[in-house]
């Protein structure tokens, strides 16, 4: 999330010609906690979805759906509450900071962090469940121990 960030904290500072000083830095700072805080809530909703029962899959592509309109309208809220300090000489580079790294990272954490997700797990459409291999290992050793069980009598 915080790479990500980075790229529009640059292009904010830039298209606004703030430095990155002290109150970008601080910007920075609290930036990351709303950014940790997005993943967090995708990353545990994935979990809950598994929990559930779910495929792998869908449970992933089902929490990135779930979660785009609160994560969006949380940092929505947190860039129009930022707009008054645009104006301000001392605050304008932390609320640079955070409006560009906020509303970049957003985007790209609904959908950056499902693939990455995806890729280090091995999930994929066609995987296979754990409930699915259990079934058919089962049914293999019911297989090979059928003809045992009928010599046995």
């Amino acid at each position: 999330g915080l790479p990500l960030a980075l790229i529009g904290v640059a292009t904010g500072l830039l298209v606004f010609h703030q430095p990155f000083g002290f109150m970008s830095l601080l910007g920075f700072l609290s930036l990351s906690g709303m950014l940790m805080k997005n993943e967090i809530v995708l990353l545990d909703q994935i979990n809950i979805e598994l929990a559930a029962g779910k495929h792998p899959y869908e449970a992933v592509l089902d929490s990135a759906v779930s979660r785009v309109r609160p994560v969006a309208m949380a940092a929505f809220t947190t860039v129009l509450g930022m707009i008054p300090l645009l104006w301000d000489a001392f605050f304008a580079a932390m609320a640079v900071t955070i409006m560009g790294g906020l509303t970049f990272a957003t985007v790209l954490t609904l959908v950056v962090i499902p693939v990455l997700y995806c890729t280090l797990f091995g999930v994929s459409k066609n995987m296979k469940t754990r409930q699915h291999e259990t079934a058919e290992r089962q049914e293999a050793v019911q297989r090979e121990m059928a003809p045992v069980a009928r010599e046995e009598h």
